[in-house]
């Protein structure tokens, strides 16, 4: 009996989502949420600075001869915050775990008002019919493919704290593993088209560089001088929901084949894009 890929997908998510849940004390959640200013900050930044950054790319010279595919890939990324694997890639990369999930619950729950909302403007100035995205659709997304996970996780935690840590290890070894699995799936699967993609699609993969960029250095701006606190904003604000933007090409947008190509590259982009600006911003820090 063979896995589906969508099954594996789905259900490594879940877990990562569930371990990350386990890792996260609620005394270090409170501290954060005790900073509404920088919290509603780096969310301003995130749910509608980086969309409206989209929105002015995606309308400069710079995007004349970008494909509709390309085009709808861009927008939807910009419009979908709060990436589920955000609190893995913080904790790795020097930030802050607590931090990262605040916002991320944050940006998860407000973005059934938000990625509508923006969905509409951005209608509006392409003039895009047939994309009435609905909030339910969103909300559906963000709530089994984020949040439920991660409360369950957490309730682990914060009701029985001696469980949590003994099958966090276990737990992080498996999401690792599963990890891996769907990386490999993934390149197996889209690797073809991404290679056509790339090198039919350059002045589009020079908007993705620079949306990822700008959105780096916005959330970086928008936090304090603390280092982890600025890596985690950076990496925040610029990491997106790809499960969320690839659920709505296939809603509302089937027959733009491309998309769903266009939102991987976006996702491989906003990874070594990412990666490499966190490097430029420690050893900035050390000198």
């Amino acid at each position: 009996m063979s896995i589906s890929p969508a099954f594996l997908i789905s259900s490594t998510l879940f877990v990562i989502m569930f371990t990350l849940g386990v890792s996260l004390r609620s005394t270090d959640l409170i501290k954060w949420v005790k900073d509404p200013a920088l919290l509603l900050r780096i969310w301003f930044g995130s749910c509608f600075l980086v969309p409206l950054l989209a929105l002015l790319l995606l309308q400069s010279p710079l995007a004349e001869t970008v494909s509709p595919s390309a085009r709808f890939a861009i927008a939807l990324m910009a419009l979908c915050p709060s990436a589920p694997l955000i609190l893995r890639k913080a904790a790795k990369s020097g930030g802050d775990r607590q931090l990262a999930a605040v916002l991320q619950m944050f940006a998860a729950i407000t973005s059934v008002a938000s990625v509508p909302l923006l969905a509409a403007i951005f209608r509006a100035v392409f003039k895009i019919e047939g994309w009435q995205i609905i909030p339910a659709d969103v909300a559906v997304q963000v709530a089994t493919a984020q949040l439920l996970p991660l409360f369950l996780g957490f309730s682990v935690q914060h009701f029985k704290p001696v469980i949590a840590g003994q099958i966090e290890p276990s737990l992080e070894k498996i999401s690792n593993i599963l990890l891996g699995l769907v990386v490999l799936l993934v390149l197996a699967k889209a690797a073809p088209k991404l290679l056509i993609f790339t090198t039919s699609n350059a002045m589009a993969l020079l908007l993705m560089i620079l949306l990822v960029l700008f959105s780096l250095l916005i959330g970086y701006g928008l936090a304090s001088r603390h280092s982890s606190i600025r890596f985690t904003a950076a990496l925040v604000t610029a990491m997106r929901n790809p499960g969320l933007a690839l659920l709505l090409v296939g809603t509302y947008g089937p027959q733009l084949n491309d998309a769903s190509v266009g939102i991987f590259a976006y996702i491989l982009i906003t990874i070594f894009t990412s990666s490499l600006f966190l490097k430029l911003a420690k050893s900035f820090n050390q000198h």
